[in-house]
């Protein structure tokens, strides 16, 4: 397996936060020799992106099952069941707002990425393939959803 960095997240958020990322604007610094493929990305008004979460660790016996945010009112759930930072392979995905590009940075709006995280992909957001309107969800993901974004 390969994966490379496409470039870097420039963010105000230094260290990770459980709340408030619907507000932070952040900048997508690509690699020059990746720059050239945001050609057309204007045109779409959200996009996902996957990021590397450089600084998250997993030990399998403390997070392979745990409470959600380790809340003691919330019921233990595997990882698999969570959109933790702490996995066996710490990779974040995100739809973000697109606000616009200049100068070769992608500017975006509510990426809950760190300053400096490597930013593995982009993909516009297209609701055929990324959107689901017959969902189910536990009720305590409401819970730790409230001002997160």
């Amino acid at each position: 397996m390969r994966l490379v960095k496409i470039g870097y997240v420039n963010s105000p958020v230094k260290e990770p936060v459980d709340h408030g990322w619907g507000r932070v604007i952040s900048g997508i610094i690509l690699e020059k020799c990746y720059r050239t493929g945001l050609k057309g990305l204007n045109s779409f008004s959200h996009l996902v992106i996957v990021f590397y979460m450089h600084q998250a660790d997993f030990d399998v016996e403390k997070d392979i099952v745990r409470r959600p945010r380790g809340l003691p009112d919330l019921p233990e759930t595997g990882i698999f069941a969570q959109r933790a930072r702490h996995r066996p392979n710490p990779i974040g995905i995100t739809a973000v707002e697109n606000m616009g590009i200049e100068d070769g940075i992608l500017k975006v709006k509510g990426l809950d990425a760190i300053d400096g995280t490597p930013i593995l992909d982009i993909k516009p957001y297209v609701p055929e393939f990324d959107k689901i309107d017959d969902f189910s969800n536990p009720d305590w993901v409401g819970k730790i959803m409230e001002g997160y974004f």
